[in-house]
Formats: structure tokens, sequence, C-alpha cells
């Protein structure tokens, strides 16, 4: 009898054994195969499982779609990983994290954030289609995140001509003091076949000064090979929509070179490189004793009180504050839902009243707390216009541009036909680069004094610290940017005017170059890191070495 007994019990075991192995496999093949791909334009097509691939063809496929199915919405899988946070503290700080991994090695990993997704798609939804790859932008975070993948992380690189495999993974995470992240959600493998991309070698090598630039042309060298390999990617669309790059060293022309269709009297619009011109000219205005200093108030230009939101700390509000986008008020670019964003300025037909309308920031302190804040800016520019003869466009063309021989400019208005200060101003290239020597000659042009030392000084220097709006070890001066670049061990600080885009102007502190770098990558979220990689891995190592 016992014996049957110890038969039975066998069997039982074996049985269950086999039922967990079996659903453990089934488990792992579901996982496995619960991602995949596609590659038609979701725009046109009502893709279902027919629409699958496995395979990718890059730099010739020109569509590329994930799909996966959740067992439960993603709301009930952050709910595993903190139990006793409500349904909003789960979605405020939670969302999906998607890996790319590149033969087998994570190259990527992105935590959505919050505005990532609707309320519904993160509480009822199981279904997904991601868009990743399409021919033109579209307003998806599919599509910045693959973007991302691919410039900022480095998939490009690795993804060099010929075979690889691409594994996407899907998680839950949930940011506390720490991250925590879940089980895989959803995983799939697709093939990729890197194809080589054809360019035009004529764009290959350095381009020849061309004569009458306005500037003596340096005799000093280079690294010529970097400057290829610069033009290669540039080439290759790797760095895209880069249309000019100047190097001036010791007040010489050294690298001019332009692209995609621009040229040397090509006027660029660099966005809000025209923020420091505001900086310039209320340090003219002051040294013209049309304005006293950069520390008056901003009620000395204002009837505060007849505004909306007036507050006491409005009265506090300096004009160094706005210098130094650190004034307090209730707008950040940044932040799409801030009232104070400048889209939503835009629109209206009063910009200074927009921002004077503004309320306060109760917990930000004036001049400490960074944030960045367009409006402001448009604010100076009233004032300087309001305070100089003729006004601003006026006052800068002869204060300025006349002086540094600059006769070929546009320069954007406001709806109260004021110069735009928030990001109008278009030059050439190489005239860039002589606001940017200015700068580097303590503001000087030919041997006369066009800004203070001083004023320059302060606009440069590290004023503000950027902590505030998360920007590790950044600082801002009077409407200039600082950093350091770190090139083989060493470390080389710059201050520079910084344009969407990628637009810059670079003034080395301790070696002899201003840098301009004109780009019209104007909603690509890769713009400035390319601007960044330019500089770090190429610019600089070409000309410093």
């Amino acid at each position: 009898m016992k014996s049957n007994y110890l038969v039975l019990i066998i069997c039982l075991l074996i049985a269950c054994n086999t039922s967990k192995s079996s659903t453990l496999e089934n488990s792992q093949t579901r996982e496995s195969e619960s991602l995949h791909f596609s590659k038609v334009d979701f725009k046109k097509s009502n893709l279902t499982s027919n629409n699958y691939v496995n395979s990718f063809t890059l730099n010739k496929d020109a569509f590329l779609n994930i799909h996966f199915t959740l067992e439960q919405p993603l709301i009930e899988s952050l709910k595993l990983l903190a139990p006793n946070l409500s349904q909003d503290q789960l979605l405020n700080n939670g969302n999906f994290q998607f890996s790319f991994l590149v033969d087998g090695k994570k190259v990527h990993v992105e935590n959505l954030n919050k505005g990532a997704g609707t309320l519904d798609a993160k509480t009822t939804k199981l279904k997904y289609m991601v868009p990743l790859l399409y021919p033109e932008q579209i307003d998806f975070w599919g599509w910045f995140m693959w973007l991302r993948f691919m410039k900022l992380s480095g998939g490009q690189d690795i993804l060099t001509e010929g075979n690889h495999s691409l594994t996407i993974e899907v998680r839950p995470y949930l940011k506390q003091e720490t991250v925590k992240v879940g089980a895989v959600l959803a995983k799939g493998t697709i093939s990729i076949k890197v194809a080589k991309i054809q360019v035009d070698e004529n764009l290959i090598p350095v381009q020849k000064i061309q004569s009458n630039s306005g500037w003596e042309v340096s005799k000093d060298s280079f690294d010529n090979r970097k400057i290829e390999a610069l033009n290669r990617k540039i080439a290759e669309k790797r760095f895209e929509n880069i249309n000019g790059i100047i190097v001036i060293k010791e007040n010489k022309l050294l690298i001019e070179e332009y692209f995609n269709g621009e040229h040397r009297n090509s006027l660029h619009d660099s966005r809000s490189v025209g923020k420091s011109f505001a900086s310039t000219m209320l340090g003219i205005a002051i040294q013209d004793d049309f304005i006293n200093n950069e520390k008056v108030f901003l009620k000395d230009f204002y009837n505060l009180k007849s505004f909306k939101n007036y507050s006491k700390k409005k009265d506090s509000v300096t004009l160094k504050s706005l210098l130094t986008m650190s004034s307090g008020f209730l707008g950040d670019d940044n932040d799409y839902s801030s009232p104070g964003n400048e889209e939503n300025m835009y629109p209206t037909d009063n910009w200074v009243k927009f921002s004077l309308d503004l309320p306060m920031k109760k917990s930000k302190k004036i001049e400490t707390d960074f944030t960045y804040f367009t409006a402001g800016v448009v604010i100076l520019g009233d004032i300087i216009h309001k305070s100089v003869p003729d006004g601003l466009v006026s006052y800068a063309d002869k204060k300025l541009f006349k002086p540094l021989n600059i006769t070929n400019y546009k320069w954007q208005h406001t709806p109260q036909k004021v110069g735009n200060t928030a990001g109008g101003i278009q030059l050439r290239a190489i005239d860039f680069a002589k606001y940017g020597q200015l700068y580097k000659n303590k503001g000087t042009w030919n041997g006369k004094q066009i800004i203070t030392k001083k004023w320059v000084e302060k606009s440069l220097s590290k004023q503000v610290s950027q902590a505030a709006a998360g920007i590790k070890d950044g600082y801002y001066g009077y409407l200039f940017w600082n950093k350091t670049y770190n090139v083989n061990g060493k470390d080389y600080e710059v201050s520079f005017c910084s344009g969407r885009g990628g637009n810059k102007i670079f003034i080395c502190k301790d070696i002899p170059y201003v840098i301009v770098i004109t780009s019209s990558a104007y909603n690509n979220p890769n713009a400035h890191p390319n601007a960044d990689k330019i500089m770090k891995e190429y610019i600089l190592p070409a000309i410093i070495n």
C-alpha cells in the first residue's frame, strides 16, 4: 500500500514539474515574442500583425514602429513597485522604461517622463503602437526616444555597416529617492542591416578660405584629418543641419566652412544667440549714461501696480536678475505647462504686457535661482528701446554693428515694433565671429573700446549657478552661458551664446580661439548635444593639437 502511495506522489511531482516547466517555457516564449516591429507609415496604414517584420535596413527603410500588448495596464505594474502610493503619486513618479540593446549590449535606457502618454494610456490601455523612426519630425515621445538612442547614446556609431541585432525591452519604473524597476513587460528583437551611407566625396576636404573675408587669414596649422572626419559626419547627416563652422585664432581666420546650402553671405537665424546682444546693448546704454546700472529696479521703468498679479516681490526685480535669468517670475521655457513659457507669449499682441502680467514664484529667490525665461529678455529689450536715442535697433546699428563693420543683417521685431531681443538677429556666420572676438578682445575692436572691459568681465563670469534648473556644474553670466570641455584629460573653459537649433558662439577663456557653429536643427532634441560633440571630439582636438 505504501508503495502505491509512493508511486502516486512521484507521478504527481513529475506532472507538477512538467507543468511548471511548460508554464515557464510558455512565459519565456511569450516574453521573447511580446514586442514586435513594423516598418510602414503608421499615418497611412491600419497596422495589424500582418505588418510585423523580423528585419530592417537602416539608412534605407524610412519607418520603424514597435507593437506590444500588456497583460494589465501600466498602473497595475507601478502598484507592485510601491503599493502604498496613490495613483496620482505613481503616475507623477513612474512610467515605462525602455532599454535598447545592440548585439546584446545595452546601449540606451530611457525612463519616460510623466508627460509621455495620456492618463487613459497608463490606466486602461493594453495595446501599444509606438513610432520610432519617421522621415520627418512627429510630435510623439517615441520619435524623440529613437533620436536620443541614436545620437546621444551613440547608437549610430555602434550600428556600423553590416548586420546587427536590436533588442528592445519594456519595463515599469518608479523614481522616488532611488529608481525602482519592475519585471520585463515586453521584449522583442529585430535584425538590422546597416547600409553604407553614400556621400559626395567632394564635401569632405577642408574648404579653402576665399578672399575678401574681412579677416586676415591665419597661417597656423591644425589637424586637417579631424576637420575632414567632421565634414564626413556632416555629409552623412550624422550631425544634422549644420550650416557653418568658423574658427578664429588670435584675431585671424583659421577655418571657414559652410554646408547644406549656406555660404559666406547667408544670413543665419541663430535664435536665442540674439539674447546675448541684449546684454551687449544694455552694457553700452549704461556706459553712455542712458541707464544708471544693472542694479536698478524694474519698477523704475514701469508702474508695476498697473499690471496683473502685482506683489511687493515684483518691486525687488532688478535688471541684473533679468540678465541672469533669476528674476523670480513664474516663467520657465523648459516647462510647457509654465504660464510664462515663451510659446504662450508669442501669440499675444503685447509681449511686454504678457511678461509683466505674470505672477512671481514664491519659492524662487531673486538673483539666485536660475530659470530660463525668454520673456524677461523681451522686457530688457523694451527698457533699452525706451531709454536710448532713436530706439534699440538704431542705437545698436550705430554703437555696435557699424564699429564692427557689420552691414548685412536683419533684426526681427516684436508686435510693438521693438527689436526682438528674445532671439531675432540674423547675421552671417563670419560676422557672428566678429561679435565673439569683440568679447575675446575684452570689448575692443580695431583699438576702440566698444564695450567696457568691466562689462565684458561681468557678462562672461559665473553670475548664477544653474543647479536649480537641473544643470550640473552649469553657470550663467549676463545672458551668456558657461561650461567646461575636457579634451585629452585637460579642461577648457568657454563662455558662449546659445540658440535653438545648435547655434553657438564660443569664447575660449585660456586659449586664443573664438568658434562659431551655425545650425538649423531647430526642432531636433540632439541639436545642442551635437554642437557639444563637434566641439569636444573634432574642433578642439583639431586646433589644440
